[in-house]
């Protein structure tokens, strides 16, 4: 894009109102322009009419005088009667000019420049009238007329005043017009932003309304456009506008209530389930106790599925029960939490349940703290290395690495593994989201470990973001260093149940 076009696209105006003045301040100008051109060309061509018929006045009076009179040649211009100032006189006799003369004030005869007689001595045949600029005198009309000794009467009258007249008109029309044009202009722009009213106050809703947090439940939206009901395009579209912001914020409501429910469900599930799975457990492991080495083989076997399937399912109850607590916006601790001690943990905890991999650490020298809730921040890194245990084979190595980074505190987990696939890292932080072929119960994953990582870093007004290839998976997570919010006081949060 060249340099012009960018600077036509910065002075051309975008908005409707700016466009509507613009295009009326160009009719308006075109208008004036016109009626102006009009106006100087018609009292032009009156004025010059008027001159017109003089100059054939005076050319009568000439031509009465001159051919009727006993006076000499060389005088009879001074003779002639009832001449206007400034009239000119000439004889042509065989191309030769023989007698010219210019009126006065008071009916004296003034010498014609040479240069004039010249030009005048060019003329060659009767006609007229038409303008002539005669050297040393100006514009003139000139009258050609024949004489019955074969000569030629030039009769001239001066057109500076007509040419004078003419100027001061268009500068008065001039100065009328860009006043009438100014007001015409500023009158015009408010009733233009007064009409266009109701659009500018849709324009502020929409963008009220594209601001609000729509995905985080009930939302209530903003005061309606005011409707003036007089039919116009204007007041049609403010009526389908507040009707649309009534449908949406009606399917909103409706939304949230369904999910309300839903969260009110799982949550209430999860918590009812919490005692069975307990109870199931508790008696698998006492059966297994009792029965010690008694028990068939087959039996034992079952036995220790049993434990195994209880206490992976209490698992994800617990992860279900935790997304519904942290979806409903129950509110986290708030404390300063040491990052750098929660990676030290977190780390010790992987390099004993996952000894196959190599676990490494990159720690800045500096405490690096967040407002937030510790066991749920240690949870996040938990996750974070359990899934890198459970999807990366033995002896892969993976980093832990805390930076600080301005207003932020970055905590990045990084492996040497195979990665994944494009697919599954655009939905890696959706819940039950697992590998392919991962729905058996070799890993015992619930693909709620990297949504439990999103909900909980979201909870503390931070983000996580994830880039996996085939040399291996980056997760990168940024918390806020300084003061966060309150949950309770964040817009869009539901109650907690």
């Amino acid at each position: 894009m060249s340099l012009r076009h960018s600077i036509r696209r910065l002075r051309r105006p975008r908005t409707l109102q700016g466009r509507l003045i613009v295009v009326l301040a160009l009719v308006l100008t075109l208008g004036f322009a016109a009626a102006a051109t009009t106006t100087v060309l018609l009292v032009r061509h009156v004025l010059i009419g008027r001159l017109d018929a003089q100059l054939q006045a005076a050319g009568d009076r000439f031509s009465v005088s001159l051919e009727h009179s006993d006076h000499d040649e060389d005088d009879r211009y001074d003779r002639v009667q009832g001449q206007l100032a400034g009239t000119l006189g000439a004889r042509l006799k065989d191309g030769k000019v023989t007698n010219t003369a210019i009126v006065g004030d008071n009916q004296t005869s003034g010498e014609v420049p040479a240069a004039a007689r010249t030009r005048l001595g060019q003329i060659d045949a009767a006609g007229g009238p038409y303008s002539l600029e005669l050297p040393g005198l100006g514009d003139y009309r000139i009258l050609v007329t024949s004489g019955r000794d074969g000569d030629l009467q030039v009769t001239g009258l001066p057109a500076e005043p007509i040419e004078h007249t003419i100027s001061v008109l268009v500068l008065a029309v001039v100065v009328v017009f860009a006043v009438s044009l100014l007001v015409l202009a500023g009158v015009s722009t408010v009733l233009v932003r007064i009409m266009l009213g109701p659009l500018s106050r849709m324009s502020r809703t929409a963008a009220e309304v594209a601001a609000l947090p729509l995905g985080a439940g009930g939302v209530s939206l903003p005061q309606r456009v005011r409707e003036k009901g007089a039919g116009s395009e204007v007041d049609v579209l403010a009526v389908a506008f507040n009707a649309m912001l009534e449908q949406v914020e009606s399917a909103l409501q409706t939304r949230a209530d369904s999910e309300d429910r839903l969260r009110r469900f799982v949550a209430d599930a999860s918590h009812e389930l919490r005692t069975p799975i307990a109870v199931v457990r508790s008696h698998a492991e006492l059966a297994r106790h009792e029965g010690g080495d008694t028990l068939p083989p087959g039996v034992a076997r079952s036995l220790d599925r049993i434990g195994a399937q209880s206490e992976r399912m209490s698992h994800l109850v617990e992860d279900l029960l935790l997304l519904a607590r942290l979806d409903s916006g129950r509110p986290l601790a708030r404390e300063p939490v040491d990052v750098v001690r929660v990676a030290l943990d977190a780390v010790d905890d992987a390099r004993t349940s996952a000894p196959g991999h190599r676990w490494k650490l990159s720690l800045p020298d500096e405490e690096l703290t967040v407002p937030g809730d510790a066991h749920a921040l240690a949870q996040v890194l938990s996750n974070l290395l359990t899934n890198v245990a459970a999807h990366t084979p033995s002896g892969t190595t993976a980093t832990l690495r805390v930076a600080g980074g301005g207003r932020d505190v970055l905590v990045e987990v990084s492996d040497q593994g195979p990665g994944m696939s494009a697919e599954l890292a655009d939905r890696a932080f959706e819940r039950f989201v697992r590998r392919d072929g991962a729905r058996d119960d070799t890993h015992g994953s619930s693909g709620l470990g990297l949504a439990i990582v999103a909900a909980i870093v979201a909870a503390h007004h931070g983000t996580v973001s994830l880039a996996s290839s085939d040399q291996g998976t980056v997760i990168s997570v940024r918390l806020p260093a300084g003061p966060s919010e309150d949950p309770q006081t964040a817009p869009g949060v539901v109650p907690d149940f």
